[in-house]
């Protein structure tokens, strides 16, 4: 009786604090997934009232479509270099900005400013400046590399998609470095100086091995958003041209709601979310075992 009165105490305290929270998650997230799920197996429209059950049809259909690869491919290629890029220099802007040096602080709230901007409305401010201010100047100045604009060239639009996607997530990922080097005991720092370690020394032997829990954090986070990114490339490029810059997510939506293939388009849906989620648990994994050796 005890046990039972015990267990209804802990589930009613249960339900008061975490059920609607728990009740949210399950409508929410959950049961949509689960429908998601179902619906790949389904010829479903997202119009029509009813659908026909079609097995692995869908799931058959993505691995022969060969602009899903591509755009596929090409995110990979996008996620590589916003990792390695945003990583590196978001690690030094923090390394800087935690030496002591005056304004730090008004420094570090310019580089985490653009990420306070939403995507779709920085994908137009940056439209604008590759489509306008980027080409005036070049015309100006007899600049090349900037007399057209990006956005119209496929090659040069991949690129400006990597600089606006750094430009924005490099202060977030600044901003965990930073409480990274700040949990850095100084006494090792110093102990290091008084044994002869010059910076270089310091950086590679004190420094790198204790920011592992910021790197697997950091890490984490931009391999995760450079596989979901859309807003941007809605805005910027909205896959152009000639889908050059069409990453997956944009695909997914541009074939399930545009072309009104839903079935195949969670189907795709289904295999990115798969993807990341062994990236980002393989990624942790590594990254943890890193920090134990550490």
């Amino acid at each position: 009786m005890e046990q039972e009165k015990t267990l209804l105490a802990k589930l009613k305290t249960y339900l008061i604090f975490a059920g609607p929270t728990t009740f949210a998650f399950l409508t929410v997230i959950i049961l949509p997934f689960l429908y998601g799920i179902y619906l790949t197996f389904t010829d479903w429209n997202g119009i029509s009232a009813t659908h026909a059950f079609v097995g692995f049809s869908n799931y058959l259909q993505v691995f022969k479509d060969k602009i899903f690869w591509t755009s596929f491919l090409l995110t990979l290629k996008y996620v590589f270099f916003t990792v390695i890029l945003i990583n590196i220099i978001a690690f030094f802007l923090a390394y800087m900005l935690t030496s002591g040096a005056k304004g730090q602080n008004f420094f570090r709230a310019g580089f985490f400013t653009p990420n306070l901007i939403g995507g779709i409305l920085l994908g137009f401010i940056w439209q604008f400046i590759f489509s306008n201010i980027l080409v005036y100047l070049g015309k100006s100045y007899n600049i090349p590399i900037l007399s057209g604009s990006w956005l119209s060239d496929p090659d040069k639009a991949f690129w400006a998609l990597v600089i606006v996607t750094v430009w924005q997530y490099t202060g977030y990922m600044m901003v965990i470095y930073i409480s990274g080097f700040m949990n850095i005991p100084r006494d090792l720092l110093e102990a290091a100086s008084i044994d002869g370690a010059n910076t270089y020394q310091r950086l590679k032997n004190v420094i790198l091995p204790l920011m592992v829990p910021s790197f697997t954090i950091s890490v984490f986070l931009t391999l995760q958003r450079g596989f979901m990114v859309y807003d941007i490339n809605l805005a910027l490029t909205n896959g152009g041209p000639y889908k050059s810059t069409e990453l997956i997510s944009l695909h997914i939506y541009n074939t399930a709601f545009l072309s009104q293939q839903y079935g195949i388009g969670q189907a795709e849906a289904f295999f990115l979310f798969f993807v990341v989620a062994a990236v980002t648990l393989l990624q942790v994994y590594f990254s943890k075992k890193l920090e134990v050796e550490n």
